[in-house]
């Protein structure tokens, strides 16, 4: 028998927006989660063809629920039950992010990691304008005797 309403925490971990409940609990706490732009305590019942709306910084994404389900769901699944409407603009945000958060790393933050550090080469080789930066210019003043 299929449920015709859910809590809205048990969702959004149920479809892998959230790795804990505990989490996608606090996050309805503490006001990241809405309902057709309601914010929404963690016990909200959802039904289907809700837009659930999750703000995880500096995007909103935006799902429309297609189906209800209280148990965790394998990756392959969860397109059955949920729909990514989230708008492109904020898909692009998430990705001008991506590309300058090794760029403006915030003191205390430690070293890049690996694919930081190569995301970080490949953006300055497309940035040089094939200008050598390690020259060899030789300045001794002993040519001019």
């Amino acid at each position: 028998m299929a449920k015709s309403e859910v809590r809205i925490d048990k969702w959004l971990w149920a479809m892998r927006i959230f790795k804990t409940r505990t989490i996608a609990t606090e996050a309805c706490k503490k006001g990241r989660v809405s309902v057709g732009d309601t914010v929404v305590k963690p016990s909200r019942m959802i039904s289907v063809g809700d837009i659930v709306k999750v703000r995880k910084s500096p995007v909103t994404f935006s799902f429309e629920v297609l189906a209800l389900t209280e148990n965790r769901l394998g990756a392959r699944l969860v397109p059955d039950y949920m729909r990514n409407v989230t708008p492109q603009s904020e898909l692009d945000l998430l990705e001008v992010v991506k590309i300058s958060g090794f760029v403006d790393r915030a003191k205390g933050l430690g070293r890049p990691t690996k694919r930081e550090g190569r995301e970080l080469s490949r953006f300055t080789e497309s940035v040089g304008d094939g200008w050598d930066f390690e020259a060899d210019f030789d300045f001794d003043d002993d040519d001019d005797e």
